[in-house]
């Protein structure tokens, strides 16, 4: 457990092939079942202070209690994703902390001078924030609202692995709205 976080929450990996991506973790890890959207409806994104329209899909499944998000870019819109790819990496790219204070926590990061570099919403109570964190590759940190349907969400989620016996291993994300 970090002593300034709490626990990791979900290890994020971008990745070139999604659908490769989720039958290996399924098939040779047996990790799953996967959760699948392939394009996120994301607001308010922001990448160093500009506004753009991404086009990402993501996969998520538990493994215990991480989750493990699998990210691909579909769209070239600036982000920490495509500037990890741009680098030269495929793999973990951040990892995630969750919060059902996040007004609280981003302006105590704030306050110990993290940096905003990615920012934006899913869901109702679902922002997120990414700061420029990326000495190393993979350490990134995102700070990830869960006290509304994302955490319903991700709840389900969780309940899903718990006992899969390797069928269905790709749904589809539940609708956010009905949670």
């Amino acid at each position: 457990m970090s002593r300034f976080f709490g626990k990791v929450r979900q290890a994020g990996y971008v990745v070139d092939d999604i659908e490769a991506a989720m039958r290996h973790w399924s098939d040779v890890l047996g990790v799953g079942p996967f959760f699948y959207n392939e394009r996120v409806p994301i607001r308010n994104y922001r990448y160093n202070g500009e506004r753009f329209e991404p086009h990402n899909s993501v996969a998520l499944a538990n493994s215990g209690d991480l989750q493990i998000e699998l990210i691909q870019t579909r769209n070239d819109v600036p982000s920490m994703y495509r500037d990890f790819r741009l680098a030269g990496h495929t793999g973990l790219q951040h990892v995630a902390y969750w919060t059902e204070t996040y007004d609280e926590d981003l302006a105590r990061l704030k306050g110990e001078g993290f940096v905003e570099v990615m920012a934006g919403e899913v869901g109702v109570n679902g922002r997120f924030v990414y700061f420029d964190t990326h000495f190393h590759p993979g350490t990134v940190i995102e700070l990830s609202e869960v006290k509304g349907p994302k955490g319903k969400m991700f709840d389900l989620i969780r309940k899903a692995s718990e006992d899969w016996n390797g069928s269905d291993p790709v749904r589809p994300f539940p609708d956010l709205s009905k949670l």
